[in-house]
């Protein structure tokens, strides 16, 4: 329905696990970064933990599809197993039983003992092809203490340099209570890694959808407003799977409304039709978000009582009082306060931009010199007139592949910026292909946009230049 009339080839917010929409957060990174450092070198246990739909089962996905061929994978979805079916579901994924075998009941009279001896078999046959198992465990914390026992003793399988399977707990916060229960102390001494995954960023929320439209083939044709992601971070507090949920409805609501444009209107009318209130702010976090109101709002109220006591003075002075009240009064007025200095705006000083998030292939170590020379404008900023008889843009990343640079425009236009390309040309370095945000012709909404990108994971060396 809404996916056609917006040009998407599949649902761009599906609730499935779909590697192919795994976004790299700087956490979700960090996890996957971490999970191939320890499969690398073999170090046995890993624990990795987040909240009810921060992307668990998608970084499991995403960690799968990106093993090589000299590891093989078993991946166990549900927990609630004793530790003789966690035994055959993973000789079953591994491939050692098939699900025929399970089904008709051959392994029902095998024990433990005897499951764990194949398991062990199995996995020594991988050595003489130089090749490494991986075990993953989702929702980890459902797990009965039996099973992960089994797990613990699963762990010590091992020659004298290396384990022969590495096994992956993901679950929710609850994982850490459980291995650190009494009975379960050996098997939580035996984690070599932890990471606890995070919530995405208000930016991150930005970046993250402008991905999933991308890659669902549609983000032309319909777009996310500033404000609307505003409202969106609000209500969902970046987690990914509510953000999927409420960017789901508003896109319906945008179809329902023939509007390429989704509002901060659809999106908390989508929240509110999943019952997803915005979170209260406390009042000690209002009160510091207005301190500097306040602070305002006590000088002009310093200032209007301080004139109106000045008029009476006057006043006073006018009616020609004694010269000893003069004094008096002369006295009790208060000075007034030096006008602060301005303060100067930051050198723009520009380096070389970093790589771009979501996209390949990507080399701006190599970029050519030349198109990376210009500098921001120095000393204060002084809005339009700064500019005046000039254009700026943003540079945002350099790319050899038309493809690449085509990746990040898309992306930035989710995000709300006006963006295009230019073409750069070095004798050393050959053609790039450049991603510009802009143009402007005022510089403090130029130095204003450059600070926004900088703030997303990955661009924070966008710079200014001069056209």
């Amino acid at each position: 329905m809404h996916e056609e009339y917006y040009g998407f080839a599949e649902r761009p917010f599906s609730p499935t696990p779909d590697p192919k929409y795994f976004y790299r957060s700087e956490s979700h990174a960090n996890a996957l970064d971490l999970l191939h450092h320890a499969i690398g070198r073999r170090e046995g246990l890993v624990v990795v933990t987040g909240e009810v739909g921060t992307g668990k089962t998608t970084l499991c996905q995403a960690i799968l599809e990106q093993l090589d061929r000299r590891t093989f994978s078993a991946l166990v979805l549900n927990p609630f197993l004793s530790e003789e079916d966690l035994l055959r579901r993973i000789l079953q994924q591994f491939g050692v039983v098939s699900r025929d075998e399970s089904r008709r009941g051959q392994l029902a009279g095998v024990s433990t003992h005897d499951l764990t001896d194949t398991l062990h078999d199995f996995l020594l046959s991988l050595r003489g092809l130089r090749a490494g198992a991986l075990l993953v465990v989702d929702e980890a914390q459902d797990l009965p203490h039996q099973a992960l026992e089994q797990l613990r003793i699963l762990s010590n399988l091992e020659t004298a340099k290396e384990k022969l399977l590495q096994i992956v707990l993901v679950g929710q916060s609850s994982l850490n209570d459980v291995l650190g229960s009494p009975g379960l102390r050996q098997l939580d001494q035996r984690v070599s890694f932890r990471y606890a995954l995070q919530p995405l960023t208000r930016d991150e929320t930005a970046a993250y959808v402008a991905h999933r439209l991308t890659v669902a083939g549609g983000s032309a044709g319909v777009k996310f407003t500033r404000k609307s992601l505003d409202c969106l971070h609000r209500h969902t507090g970046g987690v990914p799977r509510l953000v999927n949920r409420v960017c789901d409805r508003a896109l319906l609501r945008g179809y329902t409304a023939r509007t390429d444009r989704i509002t901060p209107g659809m999106v908390t009318a989508a929240a509110g039709g999943l019952e997803l209130a915005a979170p209260r702010v406390p009042f000690a976090g209002w009160a510091v978000r207005h301190a500097a109101s306040f602070a305002a709002g006590a000088v002009l109220t310093a200032t209007v009582m301080g004139a109106a006591w000045y008029g009476v003075i006057t006043l006073q002075a006018r009616s020609a009082p004694p010269p000893a009240v003069a004094e008096i009064h002369a006295a009790a007025a208060p000075a007034p306060a030096p006008l602060p200095a301005p303060r100067p705006a930051p050198a723009g000083a520009v380096t070389a931009p970093a790589q771009p998030i979501a996209t390949s292939g990507s080399a701006l170590s190599n970029a050519p010199a030349q198109p990376f020379s210009a500098r921001a404008p120095e000393g204060p900023s002084s809005g339009r007139s700064e500019s005046a008889g000039r254009t700026v843009s943003v540079v945002v990343g350099s790319f050899r592949r038309d493809r690449e640079a085509a990746a990040l425009l898309e992306q930035l236009r989710g995000l709300g910026y006006q963006v295009r390309t230019r073409r750069a040309e070095s004798e050393a370095s050959g053609v790039w292909q450049q991603v510009l945000v802009g143009p402007y012709t005022d510089m403090t909404a130029a130095r204003q946009d450059e600070a926004r990108v900088r703030q997303l994971p990955g661009y924070g060396d966008a710079r200014l230049t001069t056209h």
